[in-house]
């Protein structure tokens, strides 16, 4: 088949023939429809995360089930599923407490050292799984735990954000931060992601939901998803014109990286409310926050949130269902489709802020 690899740190992803594998045990193996460009993968090959090279890109995919080894039990050929990033294993302390993203065991989804990779060149040497998913291909070889059964009537670009973008922000926003109606809420970055802590928050019935940007195009996307205020930082102290406009949130979401705006979310909340980091910073960088008395008094909370604290079978499912249903908006996510051989293009035009996702659909 042919994928998308990541070569080397700093490189840009080149499209290769490479072998995949029968599914063994729990795998599963999935025809790709839809593949997103999310940017934690560019965080991946521009950063030394320790991530073994090459590897194949991509963790943001939907599809229909080709094959099932003999130990599947929650999918059959010809289900529509969708791909996350979370590793699992379903047995441990921490998965039976519904805790699924601090799993104890996430090995549990990989093949063992001993074993054959699934993905390799033709003279058997191995290629990393981004995410133990690689998708930036035409197939994906993954463990069922890794997989949602979504409803078929989803369009496939609009299942593939199911897995990462959606769970991530709306997952905070619903999973995380637990919002309650009239709850005031600010959301730094409207990516795709912050997009999507957005809609969560309008879901939660949020009185305010205010977003913050710096590109006025996705300010106005905000509004679509459910923003009752835009805020463009750039031109506006966004920490005074919150505090004017409430006081100071009950939630503020950073989902950047950046130092600076992780500082600002918590400048943000009023006395008793939380700051959560959801956007992945460059490895070495530190934040610093303010400790005087003031604000210890305050009793604000700092909070670190890891893909919306999802549980990957009920979360996607659900949210794909309420898509269907018209209550959740994912349209405005897909901005352009490309095809496999245009993954650097679409980038570089996410870089510049020109797209929300682009979405592989021709491979």
């Amino acid at each position: 088949m042919k994928a998308s690899l990541a070569t080397e740190v700093g490189g840009k992803f080149t499209t290769h023939d490479v072998q995949i594998d029968d599914p063994r045990g729990r795998e599963v193996l999935v025809d790709v429809k839809a593949s997103g460009l999310c940017h934690s993968d560019l965080h991946l090959i521009d950063h030394d995360y320790g991530m073994p090279l090459p590897a194949v890109g991509g963790h943001e995919i939907s599809g229909v089930v080709r094959s099932v080894a003999s130990g599947v039990t929650s999918m059959k050929v010809g289900d529509h599923v969708v791909a996350c990033l979370i590793p699992f294993c379903g047995a441990c302390a921490e998965c039976l407490a519904g805790h699924s993203t601090l799993c104890l065991n996430p090995a549990a989804v990989s093949r063992g050292e001993d074993e054959s990779p699934r993905i390799s060149f033709a003279d058997g040497s191995a290629i990393a799984q981004s995410v133990n998913v690689g998708g930036f291909a035409e197939q994906v070889l993954v463990h069922e735990n890794q997989l949602a059964v979504v409803n078929n009537e989803i369009p496939f670009p609009q299942a593939a954000l199911l897995g990462c973008s959606v769970v991530t922000g709306a997952g905070a926003a619903i999973n995380t931060a637990h919002i309650r109606p009239g709850d005031t809420v600010a959301v730094v970055g409207t990516g795709g992601i912050g997009l999507n802590a957005i809609s969560g928050a309008r879901l939660c019935g949020a009185k305010n939901v205010i977003a913050v940007d710096i590109v006025d195009s996705k300010l106005e996307a905000a509004k679509k998803f459910g923003a009752t205020d835009v805020i463009n930082s750039a031109e506006t102290d966004a920490v005074a014109a919150i505090q004017e406009l409430t006081g100071g949130v009950d939630h503020a979401f950073e989902v950047i990286g950046i130092s600076a705006t992780q500082r600002q979310v918590q400048e943000m909340t009023r006395p008793g409310g939380t700051a959560y980091l959801i956007g992945i910073a460059p490895p070495g960088a530190t934040t610093s926050f303010d400790s005087s008395l003031a604000d210890l008094f305050a009793q604000r909370s700092l909070q670190a949130v890891l893909m919306g604290s999802t549980n990957v079978k009920r979360d996607i499912a659900l949210y794909a269902d309420m898509y269907v249903q018209g209550r959740f908006e994912l349209d405005g996510l897909v901005t352009r489709e490309i095809s496999l051989s245009e993954i650097n293009e679409g980038y570089e035009m996410l870089k510049k802020g020109e797209v929300i996702r682009s979405i592989i659909t021709s491979f």
